[in-house]
C-alpha cells in the first residue's frame, strides 16, 4: 500500500469511526468537501498542510494517517447516505 492509499484508507476509517460526513470533515478542516472526497478516492496528492488540517479535524496526529491497516482489516464502509440528524433535536 503506497502513502496516498494509506492516507485515503485512514481518512475514511477515522471519519467513519467518528460518524463524520465528508461535508462535516471538510468544514472542520477548512477544505472543500469535494477535496475530501478526492483524497479518499486517491485522486489528489495532499500537502503536509492539508494533512495537518485533516488530522487536527479528526483529533489525531498526522502520523495516524500513515498507519498501515492490520492484515485482516476490512476496508472502511461508507456512512449511510442521507442527512444526519441534528444534535439539537
Amino acid at each position: 500500500m503506497d502513502s496516498r492509499e494509506l492516507v485515503a484508507w485512514n481518512m475514511r476509517r477515522l471519519r467513519v469511526e467518528r460518524k463524520l460526513s465528508q461535508e462535516k470533515l471538510a468544514e472542520l478542516a477548512a477544505v472543500d468537501r469535494t477535496y475530501v472526497s478526492r483524497l479518499e478516492r486517491m485522486m489528489e496528492n495532499p500537502s503536509i498542510g492539508i494533512l495537518d488540517k485533516v488530522a487536527t479535524a479528526l483529533s489525531v496526529s498526522i502520523a495516524e494517517l500513515f498507519v498501515p491497516p492490520a492484515q485482516d482489516e476490512a476496508r472502511p464502509k461508507p456512512l449511510k447516505a442521507g442527512r444526519r440528524p441534528s444534535s439539537a433535536s
